[in-house]
């Protein structure tokens, strides 16, 4: 169970103590409690790795994870990690990648395609966008460890 502290309303406090007059740091708040209870569930949700090795060594490598986020009864995928090594940029490599990333994605039945990018890659946004992505929001990230 979680308790929450409700703010149920103000009083003013301070010179004349009429709405206006006091002032919100001096104000004393009315409080109701209550408790709910927070469940959770388990949702399954899959990843699958795109590669190419030359020599042994990853040179290039896209992951798409499957997830269900209760929204839909469809999943939707979310792309990430798209890499080429740099010597073989600008060669069609990522594009290949890429284009297999949203092929699966649709055999999947996702019903959108998540893919995120760090600000300063304009090169890497314009790409996105070039293969028909959309410029949709911000992505905020916090490292647990």
């Amino acid at each position: 169970m979680v308790k929450l502290d409700i703010i149920t309303g103000f009083e003013p406090v301070g010179p004349g103590s009429s709405p206006g007059e006091g002032t919100l740091r001096q104000a004393q708040c009315k409080h109701k409690y209550m408790e709910i209870k927070i469940d959770k569930k388990k949702v399954e949700s899959y990843g699958i790795k795109f590669f190419i090795n030359d020599g042994g060594k990853e040179i290039a490598r896209a992951f798409l994870y499957i997830m269900y986020n209760g929204l839909k009864k469809e999943p939707f995928g979310l792309l990430e990690d798209l890499f080429v090594d740099e010597q073989l940029r600008g060669q069609g490599i990522g594009t290949k990648l890429l284009n297999m990333v949203i092929e699966e994605a649709r055999k999947q039945g996702c019903y959108k395609l998540v893919a995120t990018s760090r600000h300063g890659k304009d090169n890497i946004h314009d790409w996105y966008k070039r293969t028909g992505f959309e410029d949709f929001g911000v992505e905020f990230k916090m490292y647990l460890k």
